[in-house]
């Protein structure tokens, strides 16, 4: 009887040799990939603000973590993709995806909803933002907005102040709006910089008056702080905002002849709510319920609607949308141009930043200290 039973037989010890280190690394590379992916589907994923609409809430240069598991991860719907890339293979224009297998989406328990001042990453929905292609859903282009409005909102903005439910809505510290700003002469861009206005915030608008004009994007504290510079002759609220109804509006300017700055009463759709389909309802809703509600085969003709063949007198939504707002309220393109987002378009909440660099800063001061592992609010 082996009474060593816990020692190894010498034909066992001989099987299990050391591992190469071509197959160490090759092991240690697929399991890093493997986690990754399962961390950035189920948990976090890193993101990067690239565009001034979120100012000065987030600011250019930061990068994010993104919280799934906050509102609840979604399911994969495309699962021939290369790990850890989105659109693109890396560096490259070649598509990271095969659309052969489409899986249905659905979204895991969250211990949280989106609530109404959230900062939200979601894919984009329109067409024409995701560079004119149609991608499947998890695949489309992330935005990052503040959530203005949920489900069954009624929301409106008068005079630049966002009012949800007929209540008035505090507005995000930091918030930017556009001003006109004369200047004696053409101001330095080194001295924008020290003044914190970088290329980003600024437009030069020309000289019409011998005086330098200048399009800026800048919060209250900002304009206080400028009308001290001896070389700044006024700074007037832009009146290209508000002068007028903005064709570029949502949904349609027959029905809604509103502008950035006037803007509704807008009703968010809710999962259950029902609307009677007119002219009116379609040129608001119509292209949700074709585009996003989960229908199949449906037709828009005359004023009426028609979901597999029948005409829809009544249409009741099948799932959430909401409504999303950049806090740099006048340079960003947000729902208010493109409309509402679906709830199956939502991938998470903005959690906080892990590094931030100021790329018009001094090599010194490229990074941003300051923001180190700041909570996103």
């Amino acid at each position: 009887m082996n009474w060593k039973f816990w020692e190894k037989k010498p034909q066992e010890q001989e099987s299990q040799k050391p591992k190469g280190i071509v197959k160490e690394w090759a092991d240690a590379i697929v399991f890093a990939v493997v986690a990754a992916t399962l961390i950035r589907w189920l948990i976090m994923e890193a993101y990067t603000i690239p565009t001034p609409s979120m100012e000065n809430s987030m600011l250019v240069g930061d990068f994010l973590f993104v919280s799934k598991f906050h509102y609840g991860t979604r399911t994969p719907k495309t699962i021939l993709q290369i790990p850890l890339t989105h659109q693109k293979i890396w560096f490259t224009e070649i598509p990271s995806y095969l659309e052969w297998i489409q899986l249905p989406q659905y979204r895991l328990p969250g211990f949280s909803s989106v609530k109404r001042e959230d900062v939200v990453v979601f894919n984009v929905p329109p067409k024409e933002l995701n560079d004119g292609k149609t991608y499947p859903v998890d695949l489309k282009t992330n935005y990052i907005k503040r959530c203005v409005g949920i489900p069954g909102d009624v929301l409106e903005v008068k005079s630049r102040q966002l009012v949800v439910n007929g209540q008035v809505i505090k507005n995000a510290k930091g918030l930017q709006f556009s001003y006109l700003v004369t200047a004696k002469d053409e101001i330095n861009e080194r001295n924008l910089i020290k003044l914190g206005i970088d290329p980003d915030d600024y437009n030069y608008l020309g000289r019409p008056e011998n005086n330098a004009v200048y399009q800026m994007f800048l919060t209250q504290e900002k304009v206080e702080e400028l009308k001290t510079i001896p070389y700044i002759v006024s700074i007037d609220d832009d009146y290209r905002t508000h002068d007028g109804t903005d064709m570029r509006i949502f949904p349609n300017a027959k029905y809604a002849p509103w502008n950035g700055d006037n803007y509704g009463p807008l009703t968010i759709p809710k999962k259950g709510m029902t609307i009677v389909i007119n002219d009116s309802t379609l040129a608001t809703y119509g292209g949700t319920i074709r585009d996003y509600d989960h229908n199949e085969d449906v037709k828009i003709e005359n004023s009426k609607l028609f979901i597999d063949g029948k005409e829809i007198v009544e249409y009741t939504f099948k799932q959430n949308y909401y409504f999303m707002m950049g806090d740099n309220r006048h340079n960003s393109l947000d729902s208010r141009y493109w409309g509402f987002v679906p709830e199956d378009h939502i991938v998470g909440k903005a959690f906080f930043v892990w590094l931030s660099i100021d790329k018009y800063a001094s090599f010194i001061n490229k990074i941003r200290w300051s923001r180190f592992f700041m909570l996103i609010k």
